[in-house]
């Protein structure tokens, strides 16, 4: 669980962990809808809407999400997006 900023949900999703993502402010609403929408995180529960009973159901969806969320782990992970971008910027 988490509140949806750029940096927390790119390393949960490079970890290959499900997320439960509470956005309040800025671009985190729009990283909750898009993990949302890969299928690694349940719907986002807005922070002024966020109950304990909505953050242990939305806890116990997560786990039936973890292989897709491995998945697409292991496909960032093999990216090695820093390497092609030091490459890029080398050329």
């Amino acid at each position: 669980m988490h509140h949806g900023g750029a940096g927390t949900t790119a390393a949960a999703v490079a970890a290959g962990r499900p997320q439960v993502i509470c956005p309040f402010v800025a671009d985190q609403p729009f990283w909750g809808r898009r993990m949302a929408h890969l299928g690694v995180a349940q719907p986002p529960i807005a922070q002024p809407r966020l109950t304990a009973a909505k953050l242990a159901e939305a806890i116990d969806r997560a786990a039936g999400i973890a292989s897709v969320a491995a998945e697409l782990g292991g496909r960032v992970r093999a990216e090695r997006g820093e390497h092609e971008a030091v490459r890029q910027l080398v050329k």
